[in-house]
């Protein structure tokens, strides 16, 4: 995978949030992607970035370009130094939820994008990767 251009966000408020969803809706017409697209990602990320602000207590997101061949895409790498999720199996469980919320966020971001990977630890964090191709 080449990465042609990066950029990282942090995330520290919900101002951050908004500013996480306009570099992604930039760099997603940048590469093309349709507008169903541009709305699944932006959605994926907008719900990750909240994630990592209410449970990780804050952290950084890397937007990618990325390319395979001639395939482009939109990778977004989350991280946060927060708890970490105790049973990720779980966490992805549509209707499972820690917090107050319905328990959609990570499970409804994996459905939106074409790769999802979540990595976590206990006391040390958060890692989540998003992928949307064209």
């Amino acid at each position: 995978m080449n990465i042609e251009k990066t950029e990282t966000l942090n995330i520290r408020s919900g101002e951050d949030i908004v500013r996480v969803r306009q570099n992604v809706r930039t760099k997603a017409l940048a590469i093309g992607l349709s507008l169903v697209d541009q709305t699944r990602i932006i959605t994926a990320a907008s719900e990750i970035a909240r994630n990592t602000l209410d449970y990780g207590g804050g952290g950084t997101v890397q937007v990618d370009i990325v390319s395979v061949s001639v395939r482009k895409g939109l990778r977004l790498i989350f991280n946060d130094t927060g708890p970490g999720i105790p049973d990720i199996a779980r966490a992805l469980e549509d209707g499972y939820t820690s917090g107050g919320g319905m328990g959609l966020g990570l499970s409804g971001a994996k459905r939106l994008c074409s790769e999802f990977d979540i990595r976590s630890e206990v006391g040390k964090g958060t890692t989540v990767t998003l992928i949307r191709w064209k």
